[in-house]
C-alpha cells in the first residue's frame, strides 16, 4: 500500500526571520502506521506537492490554523482525482466539523496503537490517550534533510520526551488536545529515540518540561552522555535542574514574560548564571493589558538581557477557553483562520482598539530588534552553540551545513573571534 504524506504550507509573517524546521507531527503519525505501508512525505514549505504521483491513500496532516485552509485545498484536489483522503494532527482536532467537510476520514487523538483498523469517517479517540510506552521513534527518515537549514546552517530536530499538560493556560488548546494529565515516556525510551537522531541539535517540543522534578533530572542526567545541543519550552528554574540541564547541552529555553515583576528579571538571571540563553515569548491584548502596560512590558524587556524575543497576539484558536468567552461576547469580529497566526489581530481588545493594538504588536518587534536584528541575535546563538560543540569534539559540519559560503566564513570568523 502506498501512502502519500503531506504537511501543508502557510504564510510566515512578515518582518520576521524566515525558516523551516522539519515538521514533528506527521513522522510521528508515520511512525504509527503498519510497517507494509510504503509512506512517501511532502512537506509543501519546502517543495512542490506532486498530485500525480501514484499513491492508494493520502494523509494530511496539520498542526497550524493557518495551515487547514490549505489543506484543505490540497484534499480536494486530491479526491477529485479519485484519491482517498485522511486528515489528522492538532489543527484537525481544533477544525474537525470543518475538515470532515474535504476528507473521506479524520484521525482525532493519538495515533499509536490505533492504525489497523478499516477505514471509516471518524477516528475519535480525543481523551483517550495509548499507552505512552507505546511512542517509538519518529520516522525521520522521511525527511529530506538538505532542504532544512537556513543560509547554510543545519537546523533543528524535533523530539517530545512527554504528552499532556497539567497547567491549563488561557489561551491554549493542550488541556483539550492532550488531556490535563502529564505524561512522561519512559526515560530510556526517550533515549533510545535521541540515539537515532544523527542532528546534534534539538528543538524538544514537550509543552513544559517543568511538570515532575525528578523525572526531569533523570532526563537530563540521562541526556549527559549525547552530547546534544537543545532548545525547549520552560524548565524549572531549581539549582538542581539548571545545573544538569546545563550539563545535557541545554541551549536557550523559552520564557513566558507576563508582567515587569523581580521574579521574571531573576527567572531569567538564573537562567544566563547556569550558561542557558533565554527567548522571551511575550503575548500581547489579553484583558488584564491597557496600552501603558504594554508599553512598560516592551521597555521592561530591554532591562532583562533576553537573547531573543518573540511577540504575538492573542489568537482565539478554537477549544480554547480565549476562544469561548470572546464568542460568548461577541468579540470576534474575524473567522478566516488564514488569519490565526498570532500576528494579527481578530478580535476587540478589552481596552483599545484592534488598529492599536496591531501597531503595538509591530512597535514591541520593532523596538526590541531595533540595535540588532532578530537574525543577528539567532547567528550569535548559533555562534555559541558552535563554539560548545567544537569544545566537545561533537562540531560535525556536513555538506549540506555550509552551503552558503560567505555565511560559512562568517561563522568561522565569529567563533575565531571569540575564541581568542
Amino acid at each position: 500500500m502506498k501512502f502519500k504524506l503531506i504537511y501543508p504550507k502557510w504564510n510566515k509573517l512578515p518582518g520576521q526571520t524566515t525558516f523551516t524546521l522539519p515538521p514533528h507531527g506527521p513522522v510521528v503519525f508515520a511512525a504509527a502506521l503498519p510497517s507494509y505501508v510504503d509512506i512517501s512525505f511532502t512537506d509543501e514549505n519546502v517543495e512542490d506537492i506532486n498530485f500525480d504521483e501514484e499513491c492508494d491513500f493520502v494523509g494530511v496532516s496539520m498542526m497550524l490554523s493557518t495551515q487547514v485552509k490549505r489543506g484543505w485545498a490540497i484534499a480536494d484536489e486530491f479526491r477529485s482525482r479519485g484519491k482517498k483522503v485522511i486528515f489528522g494532527g492538532i489543527s484537525t482536532m481544533l477544525h474537525a466539523e470543518e475538515t470532515m467537510e474535504h476528507a473521506d476520514a479524520v484521525f482525532l487523538g493519538e495515533a499509536e496503537g490505533r492504525m489497523e483498523e478499516k477505514l471509516k469517517k471518524i477516528y475519535n479517540f480525543m481523551g483517550i490517550h495509548p499507552d505512552i510506552s507505546l511512542v517509538g521513534p519518529a520516522r525521520r527518515d522521511l525527511y529530506k534533510h538538505n532542504l532544512y537549514n537556513h543560509k547554510g546552517v543545519q537546523m533543528v530536530d524535533l523530539f517530545h520526551a512527554s504528552r499532556g499538560c497539567r497547567f491549563s493556560c488561557y489561551p491554549c488548546a493542550v488541556s483539550y488536545l492532550g488531556g490535563r494529565s502529564f505524561r512522561p515516556r519512559p526515560v530510556a525510551k526517550s533515549i533510545e529515540e535521541l540515539e537515532t537522531i544523527d542532528n546534534n541539535r534539538l528543538f524538544i517540543v514537550d509543552n513544559s518540561l517543568a511538570q515532575d522534578t525528578e523525572w526531569e533530572k533523570e532526563l537530563f542526567k540521562a541526556m549527559i552522555p549525547l552530547k546534544k545541543k537543545w532548545i525547549s519550552h520552560t524548565i524549572e528554574d531549581k539549582p538542581e535542574v539548571l545545573d544538569l540541564a546545563a550539563q545535557a547541552g541545554a541551549w536557550y529555553v523559552y520564557q513566558a514574560v507576563f508582567d515587569t515583576s523581580d521574579y521574571i528579571k531573576e527567572r531569567v538571571k538564573r537562567y544566563h548564571d547556569y550558561g542557558i540563553g533565554v527567548e522571551g515569548t511575550i503575548l500581547l491584548g489579553l484583558d488584564n493589558q491597557t496600552e501603558d502596560d504594554i508599553l512598560r512590558l516592551i521597555d521592561f524587556l530591554l532591562e532583562i538581557d533576553l537573547d531573543l524575543a518573540e511577540f504575538t497576539v492573542l489568537s482565539p484558536f478554537p477549544h480554547t477557553k480565549a476562544f469561548d468567552d470572546l464568542r460568548r461576547d461577541n468579540r470576534i469580529f474575524d473567522f478566516d483562520w488564514d488569519h490565526y497566526n498570532a500576528g494579527q489581530v481578530v478580535y476587540q481588545p478589552k481596552h483599545m482598539s484592534p488598529e492599536r493594538l496591531q501597531e503595538l504588536y509591530e512597535y514591541a518587534w520593532n523596538t526590541f530588534y531595533k540595535d540588532e536584528t532578530q537574525e543577528q541575535k539567532m547567528f550569535r546563538l548559533f555562534t555559541k552553540v558552535m563554539l560548545r560543540e567544537m569544545d566537545e569534539g561533537t562540531f560535525r559540519p556536513r555538506k549540506r551545513e555550509l552551503i552558503n559560503l560567505s555565511f560559512g566564513k562568517k561563522v568561522v570568523n565569529q567563533i575565531n573571534k571569540t575564541k581568542k
